[in-house]
């Protein structure tokens, strides 16, 4: 027994040894290649908004950025998907030029108006400089996977100022189902150092607040379980309509380059003769407005119609940042026929779209209590898990694999 209990510490100590400094380092690296990118992108949005005609030349834009990607990126245009697809069945490491070419994608796309996000750049720039150091430390098949989500992790973390959000969804993004917990420790200590990288760079993250939140009630608690779905069916949309438009796209339009340059025309068109200015981009004054007071009650219509005709014609960028701005106005619509503080409900919005739609509710519940505090946990993991299971099979990234169901009904169906 004892023999058993010395090996047993030998091989945590060697494990810790091996996976604190390796996380450390994608730690370094996707916290460095976020914060550049979040002062690049503070700088393009600003640019953008004080010159408000560069939306006429998105159609051009959009014809570069699919050209860039048809000469330079045919390996790594499936973005966060080929990650994924990296992690579940490793073939080959990430080519590095993932790296620069969704930071170029993503700040012309944001410069001339498209409306994207930006997860899936901070992201892509974790993972794909995270695998650099497989070759470098002679990593095997098991530890890439493990180094891969640690990338991810750290980017996500990045981004958003989430750290214990990043961690969870570096782990929960794989798979509808499970959990991969022998990564635990990796990508905890890659998105928290990540995190303080950034910080320490000078990053500055927008900040939300929530308002007053109700005491627990069941009738309060009735009300979040029905906001949770209709959360959830608006992220199942979403995922939906922006999957059936790009393969759409891909049929009708065979040159790639093609596709974002008429999508730019229809977006800048629809901008200049709406008038839609606060619909492209980020979106975070539209977003910090969901908290302030109501606002109009389509506003999350028309976000999500901008945003997947950006996303489904080409553009580069991400889906999570415009899910928070389609939730948290969504919340906002909702909070008048539910009889809750708007600031409240667009809270739960901003995180419940996205859980639903990425397929990610414990990641979206830690992100609310690090994002609004621990006194929303309740409400916040109700209104995820709802929609969560009522988002469907289609999530916003193909790659994710269904090892089960979301309820027990739909794996005695798979079974029988």
């Amino acid at each position: 027994m004892e023999n058993s209990e010395d090996v047993d510490r030998h091989l945590l100590v060697m494990y810790l040894i091996k996976w604190l400094p390796l996380a450390a380092i994608v730690a370094l690296l996707a916290g460095t290649a976020s914060a550049f990118f979040l002062f690049a992108l503070e700088w393009v949005t600003t640019t953008r908004i004080a010159h408000q005609e560069l939306i006429l030349l998105l159609p051009l834009a959009g014809f570069f950025v699919g050209w860039l990607y048809l000469r330079f990126g045919a390996r790594v245009e499936a973005g966060n998907n080929l990650l994924i697809d990296e992690i579940h069945d490793p073939q080959k490491v990430i080519p590095l030029r993932m790296a620069p070419l969704v930071l170029a994608g993503t700040l012309i796309s944001h410069l001339f108006g498209a409306s994207v996000g930006r997860e899936g750049t901070a992201v892509q720039m974790g993972g794909a400089l995270a695998d650099q150091l497989t070759h470098l430390f002679k990593l095997k098949r098991q530890d890439r996977r493990i180094l891969l989500m640690a990338g991810i992790s750290a980017g996500f973390a990045s981004v958003f100022g989430t750290p214990l959000a990043g961690a969870i969804f570096g782990l929960e993004v794989l798979s509808v189902g499970r959990l991969r917990f022998d990564s635990l420790l990796p990508c905890l200590v890659a998105a928290i150092v990540a995190d303080r990288v950034g910080l320490l760079l000078g990053v500055h993250h927008t900040t939300y607040h929530i308002g007053v939140i109700p005491a627990f009630s069941f009738s309060i608690f009735l009300v979040i379980i029905l906001a949770g779905a209709v959360f959830g069916l608006a992220g199942r949309v979403f995922a939906g309509a922006t999957h059936r438009l790009s393969a759409w796209m891909k049929v009708k339009v065979r040159y790639a380059p093609f596709r974002p340059l008429l999508g730019g025309v229809v977006i800048a068109a629809a901008v200049y003769a709406l008038g839609a200015e606060r619909y492209i981009g980020l979106g975070i004054p539209g977003i910090v407005e969901a908290f302030l007071h109501p606002v109009q009650s389509d506003d999350f219509v028309w976000k999500a119609i901008f945003t997947i005709a950006s996303l489904g014609s080409g553009f580069k960028g991400g889906e999570v940042t415009p899910l928070f701005y389609i939730g948290a106005t969504l919340g906002n619509a909702l909070a008048a026929m539910l009889n809750l503080p708007f600031a409240f409900l667009a809270g739960l919005g901003f995180v419940a779209v996205f859980a639903g739609a990425a397929n990610t509710p414990i990641a979206s519940t830690f992100m609310a209590i690090e994002l609004f505090g621990a006194d929303v946990a309740v409400f916040a993991a109700v209104a995820c898990v709802m929609s969560y299971l009522f988002s469907g099979d289609t999530g916003i990234y193909r790659a994710q694999r269904k090892k089960t169901g979301k309820h027990r009904f739909f794996n005695e169906q798979e079974k029988s």
